[in-house]
């Protein structure tokens, strides 16, 4: 199981080499905000990992592996953005506090948090009566 940094950083390779077609160190170091000396040392340690493939000067290729991983991560990432959104989380704060939730919670949750985002998408009303439930309480 790869640690939460390396999730991290599978995530944003998984996103540039949709978006580009490639990983390279300096656009991982952008987005993760890291000198591109550390995207290399990580890169390398997903290598050993199995989960990519590191060719210095050439960037970055996710093995099988690593693609069904950082897909997974991805999904996770979107469903929990989703999910703050639905329950009223203020744009400005949602990236950060997904950042915190998405490593540490289960399979079972996520999969609890997705029907909950379905069942709202539903049930329109519902969602409207917990948000002013919600902001009686505020």
């Amino acid at each position: 199981m790869p640690t939460p940094s390396m999730e991290d950083y599978l995530e944003k390779i998984y996103l540039s080499i949709q978006q580009k077609g490639y990983a390279r160190s300096v656009d991982i170091a952008s987005s993760l905000n890291v000198l591109p000396s550390s995207v290399t040392k990580m890169m390398q340690k997903l290598d050993e990992e199995g989960f990519g493939i590191y060719e210095k000067y050439r960037g970055f290729v996710l093995t099988d592996k690593g693609t069904a991983i950082a897909k997974k991560l991805v999904e996770k990432h979107e469903m929990l953005e989703d999910f703050l959104k639905m329950i009223g989380v203020q744009d400005k704060n949602i990236y950060e506090e997904v950042e915190k939730l998405e490593h540490y919670i289960s399979k079972e949750t996520s999969l609890c948090l997705s029907t909950l985002i379905d069942f709202f998408e539903e049930n329109p009303s519902v969602r409207k009566q917990y948000l002013q439930f919600r902001n009686k309480k505020m």
